[in-house]
């Protein structure tokens, strides 16, 4: 089975992550793309980041039971913070007979040589990358396990989401119907933004 990771902070999953994630497996030969929440990006603060199992319950809601999309809390148990090299080479001892492929935007694309170990990710798994306005691919782009994928694109992030929810405006369509009834329901954000 050749399977898609998606790597994110998901803090909070919203409804642009799932259009990707859809979309690959929709429109290329992935049988299932993984939403690999990261307990802690070593490229992001950590103060505005939700629980874990808080990110990982809503990535799960947000997902439902749709069988093409699966989340992964594969790195939970793993050193902190989270190297995707050293998850690749987790994930490929334990399914030994799995493709794994890396999802990543342009952005990420063009910051990849600054990550650890990028050419044995480069060398040994193909990239999919989802154009992101603005932002200049780079030479990787050209690199023959880099593949451009045309995905439709959204104009939210996440922390985007976060400053909605701490201005007290409404995030009804940002995320999918139940995320934003558990969020509602919970004041998870409410109360993690309070403190910062």
């Amino acid at each position: 089975m050749k399977i898609g990771l998606f790597f994110g902070s998901f803090n909070p999953i919203h409804v642009g992550h799932l259009i990707i994630a859809q979309h690959l497996v929709e429109h290329s030969d992935l049988d299932q793309v993984w939403m690999v929440v990261t307990p802690h990006n070593p490229h992001k603060k950590k103060s505005s980041l939700a629980k874990d199992y808080d990110r990982l319950h809503l990535v799960n809601i947000a997902i439902g039971d749709n069988p093409k999309i699966k989340s992964s809390d594969i790195e939970f148990s793993l050193p902190k913070p989270s190297y995707t090299v050293d998850t690749l080479i987790y994930l490929k001892e334990r399914h030994s007979k799995e493709e794994f492929v890396l999802i990543m935007g342009g952005d990420n694309l063009s910051t990849l040589h600054k990550w650890k170990n990028y050419e044995m990710i480069l060398n040994n798994h193909e990239i999919y990358v989802y154009r992101r306005p603005s932002y200049d691919l780079g030479e990787l782009q050209f690199h023959p396990t880099v593949k451009i994928i045309d995905a439709p694109l959204l104009e939210i992030s996440s922390s985007f989401i976060r400053r909605q929810i701490k201005n007290k405006k409404s995030i009804r369509y940002l995320v999918t119907e139940p995320v934003y009834d558990y969020l509602d329901k919970t004041a998870m954000y409410e109360n993690l933004l309070s403190k910062l």
